[in-house]
């Protein structure tokens, strides 16, 4: 293998790997937003769950208060 050559495929190879490394840093960053929106997505129905509790327990207060139970 002459030199010429050598040097060709250090090019080639210091090119895949800066392709590759793009792509890895591509990857992680969408896991990342995917990560955030799964997060706010949990946020969100938390918030449901306890507003929809909150709105029950409004509800329920004062219910048998004015229960006959002598009948």
């Amino acid at each position: 293998m002459d030199l010429a050559t050598a040097f060709t495929n250090l090019q080639q190879a210091s090119t895949i790997a800066q392709v590759q490394i793009a792509v890895a840093g591509k990857i992680l960053a969408n896991e990342r937003d995917e990560g955030a929106a799964a997060s706010k997505l949990m946020e969100a129905a938390d918030q449901s769950v306890s507003q929809a509790g909150d709105a029950l327990a409004a509800a329920a207060t004062g219910l048998g208060g004015a229960l006959d139970v002598y009948a």
